[in-house]
């Protein structure tokens, strides 16, 4: 069991002299201390509590919860970034709150990429079997010329190399869609920087839907949908009419502006087919 962020403020302001209303900390553990005669509570319609003895609160509250210091562990609660380091040193515990040990989002190139990392110039270089895994997103910042490309599915991200002849028009850099938690992180990210961002994903309803909902809706101003030459024929001969008949459309294509995405969405409908991005891997 935890000490509750909102039990632990009430204590740090009885700590301070406060006399607070009964209501403002209703829990277990403020019975448990006003059985122990730590705190007092007086009124019979208007309750009210109060602090009785301070040394006993802190000794309470360290043999109870292992809480060395009571305004510590609020700020520490109250801290987006707190490490799990800073818990086990507060509490003795890193788990009483959730902690994101990694934050970021997975990058990928088949050629090198310029950026500049906490002002300094870096090249991130393709390795084979290697992706890198960018952390300090917020002092990453690749070459203005650089394009954005985001991947949505695992197997089209690591084989980029048999794609590249899809790209030979601009500098991409690739992020990947997964792990779906980071998604925050790069859409903070992309709103940070100049580039232009690239939606590189399946063509069909649901692939369409993802880019809308969960990318352009973020930056719409510098984001298309790629769609490669020659898919109609790739659409017509090799699309699957069953993944057109169970997805449904989750975004108003009355809202689109973008025209490449709305003869995209006729094609679909003209063909009554779906197609995985996977296809395009050469």
């Amino acid at each position: 069991m935890k000490l509750p962020l909102r039990i632990a403020k009430a204590l740090l302001k009885l700590s301070n002299g406060a006399i607070l209303p009964g209501s403002a900390a209703k829990h277990s553990v403020i019975e448990d201390l006003i059985q122990e005669n730590i705190l007092f509570r007086t009124g019979k319609i208007r309750k009210t509590l109060g602090l009785t003895n301070q040394n006993k609160l802190e000794l309470y509250l360290y043999n109870r919860f292992s809480i060395k210091e009571l305004k510590t562990y609020v700020a520490a609660l109250e801290e987006s970034e707190t490490s799990r380091a800073s818990l086990v040193d507060i509490t003795g515990d890193s788990k009483i709150k959730s902690v994101r040990t990694f934050k970021g989002f997975l990058v990928n190139s088949f050629n090198p990429v310029p950026a500049i990392l906490n002002s300094e110039k870096i090249l991130l270089e393709p390795r084979e079997g290697i992706f890198h895994f960018i952390y300090d997103f917020e002092n990453f910042i690749p070459a203005t010329n650089v394009t954005i490309v985001g991947v949505e599915n695992s197997e089209n991200f690591r084989r980029l190399k048999e794609q590249a002849y899809l790209f030979k028009d601009i500098r991409p850099l690739f992020i990947s869609r997964y792990p779906q938690n980071q998604s925050k992180d790069f859409i903070s990210w992309m709103k940070s920087i100049p580039n232009n961002y690239l939606h590189f994903g399946d063509y069909d309803m649901a692939g369409i839907g993802i880019y809308l909902n969960e990318y352009k809706k973020h930056f719409p101003e510098k984001s298309r949908f790629f769609i490669p030459d020659g898919l109609e024929e790739i659409l017509k001969n090799s699309g699957s009419r069953e993944r057109y008949n169970a997805q449904k459309i989750n975004f108003s294509v009355s809202a689109i502006e973008e025209g490449a995405l709305l003869k995209l969405i006729n094609l679909l409908h003209k063909y009554k087919k779906g197609l995985d991005q996977e296809i395009l891997i050469k």
